[in-house]
């Protein structure tokens, strides 16, 4: 027997390292879909959009309160393009009849 028989490493515990066995596959554990989502270039609609990205590391009942969240948002969103003023609507002179 050495010293090094007798002495544990340090960093170590004094027991040997367990060694790599495989990752157990759980297909009910969350997973990433890798969904791309392209910028629209809309500030807000692309920040709902990126908030997807969290459904991917919840459990399938968790993604509701997420998509509930990205849908109030996006329709949030759109409101807000409705209640911007808009370029004038052109108007008809009195004198033109419609056709």
């Amino acid at each position: 027997m050495n010293d090094s028989d007798s002495v544990p490493r340090a960093g170590t515990d004094g027991e040997a390292d367990a060694p790599a066995g495989p990752v157990a596959y759980d297909p009910a554990a969350p997973a990433p879909l890798h969904v791309a989502r392209t910028p629209t270039g809309n500030a807000d609609v692309d920040a709902r959009l990126e908030r997807l990205a969290d459904a991917d590391h919840l459990a399938t009942d968790g993604h509701p309160e997420v998509y509930e969240d990205v849908h109030r948002g996006l329709r949030d969103a759109l409101t807000a393009l409705d209640a911007r003023p808009g370029p004038p609507v052109p108007t008809r002179h009195p004198t033109t009849a419609p056709r």
